[in-house]
């Protein structure tokens, strides 16, 4: 009796033991298991840099299974800006925007929508980050230095060249003007022994013709330190400083529309269709553009500094940094936060930030990106190396970035003085001083 007493208590033991083991595996593969963080990323990115994204997405929601990364992408920041509206107010925001650079992030960061990244990595760090671009004043920095977004899009803008174009022309592929009056030779010979119809073309011509015309040649964009002292010292708004050297070179872009060598220009990219179609030779646009470019197969091209005036300056400067960035939004909840941050600490590891830098034209991410670029894709593209390596170097004060309030309704107004002075309709220093104007109204207001 005894013993069966004892073998009923064995049996009981076994099955509570079982049970127990049987719900602790249910349990962990529950764990296991258990659906990822979901987070959205608004975007405006090109065809060739969406579709580089969205493998790079692809790639990170394939190799780990806790965060699951969701990608939308719209037509234009007005749409993306409009839809972000709506979002916030139904408390259905995005974990991560894509904003074009306004030339105020202080006052963006200030939004109560906006989680500034400096407030998101101390919750959750990126580890051994050293970011490419070291200005302390550049499109994603307040003035104390501070990372207010993720400078995934940043870029400058360059010059792009055909070099089959360059060789029919008997011009050196691997050594293209530095200067504006050496590039006016290059493009007579382009249009004259290569018979080229379109020398020149340029896109984004408020960033190349306007704002970088002054860092390139050591000056300065607008007053007040490029508008930095009207954010560190609270002075007086900035203003445009359109002086002999503006005139000078939108008298020249102006001879040049006469003399058939500039044949296209426009504030947007659409100027860049056209390089990469092959019907022009040379391109002033954004480093952006580069993966457009990469992916035609039929172009072959190099990339150069945009040329300067040796009478301002002995060597060309550095332009300014910007494009866009991705901005973290408030309010979402804590393991939302946490998986934008493993996301963004993602990014930024070196081999997946080398190649998208490689793949679009965006500046690398940070230092180890840089190095870790594949130096035979450098050999390739005649010149690329050599511009991406002198972002590095710590800007003068002119290169700095500039600061000026309404700029978005701003860069309207410059475009279309340039639209007017290009097209003959306005004398080029009748447009500066319109430009200059209507500016400086819009950068008071309230």
């Amino acid at each position: 009796m005894k013993n069966l007493q004892l073998a009923g208590v064995a049996r009981a033991m076994f099955a509570s033991r079982r049970a127990w083991v049987f719900g602790a595996a249910m349990a962990l593969a529950g764990v296991a298991h258990a659906a990822p963080v979901e987070i959205q990323v608004w975007h405006t990115l090109s065809d060739a840099n969406k579709a580089e994204f969205e493998k790079l997405a692809k790639q990170y929601n394939k190799e780990q299974d806790q965060v699951s990364v969701k990608l939308r992408a719209f037509n234009s920041q007005a749409a993306l800006e409009q839809e972000a509206t709506t979002a916030v107010k139904a408390k259905n925001a995005p974990n991560l925007l894509q904003l074009t650079d306004n030339h105020s992030p202080e006052v963006v960061a200030q939004h109560k929508a906006i989680l500034p990244l400096y407030q998101l990595l101390a919750k959750y760090p990126i580890k051994d980050l050293n970011w490419f671009v070291p200005a302390t004043s550049s499109f994603t920095r307040d003035d104390k230095g501070r990372l207010l977004a993720f400078p995934w899009m940043a870029e400058v803008p360059v010059m792009f060249y055909n070099t089959a174009a360059y060789k029919k022309a008997g011009l050196d592929p691997n050594n293209p003007a530095r200067t504006w009056s050496g590039l006016q030779a290059e493009l007579l010979k382009l249009r004259d022994v290569a018979d080229i119809d379109c020398p020149y073309a340029s896109s984004d011509q408020v960033t190349v013709h306007l704002e970088n015309l002054a860092p390139v040649n050591g000056q300065q964009f607008t007053s007040n330190n490029n508008g930095l002292d009207a954010v560190t010292k609270k002075s007086a708004a900035p203003a445009m400083q359109f002086d002999t050297l503006y005139m000078r070179h939108i008298s020249l872009m102006v001879s040049w529309k006469r003399s058939l060598l500039f044949m296209a220009h426009s504030g947007d990219s659409t100027a860049d269709k056209l390089f990469a179609k092959g019907e022009c030779a040379v391109l002033t646009s954004n480093s952006g553009a580069f993966g457009t470019f990469l992916n035609t197969k039929s172009l072959s091209f190099g990339v150069a500094p945009l040329p300067y005036y040796d009478q301002a300056t002995k060597t060309g400067g550095q332009p300014f940094v910007s494009g866009s960035a991705l901005w973290a939004l408030e309010g979402r909840p804590q393991a939302e936060e946490k998986a934008t941050a493993q996301f963004l600490a993602w990014l930024s590891k070196p081999v997946v930030a080398a190649e998208w830098h490689q793949r679009t034209g965006f500046l690398p991410l940070t230092e180890a990106a840089f190095r870790a670029s594949d130096v035979s894709f450098y050999k390739s593209i005649p010149g690329a190396q050599a511009v991406v390596a002198s972002m590095s170097n710590r800007p003068v004060s002119n290169s700095r970035g500039f600061r000026m309030a309404n700029y978005s309704r701003i860069e309207p107004v410059l475009n279309q003085q340039l639209n007017d002075a290009f097209e003959g309709k306005v004398p080029p220093v009748a447009a500066l001083n319109n430009a200059a104007s209507q500016a400086r109204s819009i950068a008071t207001q309230r």
